[in-house]
């Protein structure tokens, strides 16, 4: 038989009282390992390993569950700033306030058990699009999806609200980066042919504009070899007749007016055209 802080751990760090019961832990095993600092009472009904998650441990008190942008970078999908916690608080729960969060009241597309406090993807999807910026929340579900996380031809089949279904139509599962997802729709306007992970010279290019312009986005692991290989890639890519405009991160997010002007007046200079 597993101790009381055991099992905790192995269902995930916190865990109500009522589960380790039903498992077969008794009462007054669970009081002694709470006694013994073997276990943190974090409510009533609700103990934890010393050790839990500290955002599982809040939503716990809070009687809330971890979504949008909170859950998605915590399971690894790329998310661009927002650091306020957004939290979803069951349909029955009275006043619910938490200092600084945001808190979604929609209800799920897929049932919350009443033990969990992280929201399914499909729900973290969902309370994605109908709450962040479009080209943030198009990048959070292009990065589910490059993950598999998701099955494109499962969410088809979800009720999902206007905002949901219009990504849903435009995710490209095959987007390299969240910095790819930004770009291309600020660039659609120009009405010129926008082509991801091309292959050229023997490696993808992230985005090829027209037949010769070439936009590629340096995120943070291009350094060291990578950066090497950046750079002899360029030197191939100019001898077949392309031109490269380089970026980085920061002039993606921060100081995109200078990007397009930079590719604007490439694309009058027709730089884009095959020769």
């Amino acid at each position: 038989m597993l101790r009381p802080e055991e099992l905790v751990r192995w269902l995930g760090g916190v865990a109500r009282t009522s589960r380790l019961i039903d498992r077969g832990i008794r009462r007054r095993a669970i009081g002694d390992a709470v006694v013994s600092g073997a276990l943190l009472r974090v409510r009533k009904g609700w103990v934890a390993v010393p050790e839990a998650d500290a955002d599982l441990m809040a939503a716990a008190r809070t009687g809330v569950v971890l979504t949008c942008v909170t859950q998605a970078r915590r399971i690894g999908l790329w998310v661009l700033g927002d650091d306020a916690p957004h939290l979803a608080a069951p349909a029955h729960a009275g006043h619910v306030a938490v200092a600084g969060a945001v808190l979604h009241w929609a209800r799920p597309l897929v049932p919350r058990h009443p033990d969990s406090l992280t929201d399914e993807i499909e729900n973290v999807l969902a309370i994605v699009a109908a709450c962040q910026p479009y080209e943030i929340a198009l990048a959070i579900w292009e990065s589910a999806l490059r993950q598999r996380l998701v099955d494109s031809r499962a969410l088809a089949r979800l009720g999902f609200g206007p905002e949901a279904r219009r990504i849903r139509e435009e995710a490209d599962p095959f987007a390299d980066s969240g910095l790819e997802t930004l770009v291309v729709p600020r660039l659609r306007w120009m009405r010129l042919p926008l082509r991801r992970q091309i292959w050229i010279a023997g490696r993808p290019v992230d985005l090829l504009i027209g037949d010769r312009l070439v936009l590629q986005i340096d995120g943070g692991h291009h350094v060291g070899a990578q950066r090497e290989a950046d750079i002899a890639h360029d030197a191939e890519l100019a001898l077949l007749g392309y031109h490269v405009v380089r970026v980085g991160y920061a002039a993606v997010v921060d100081d995109w007016p200078a990007v397009q002007a930079r590719l604007m007046r490439a694309v009058a200079q027709g730089l884009h055209l095959a020769p």
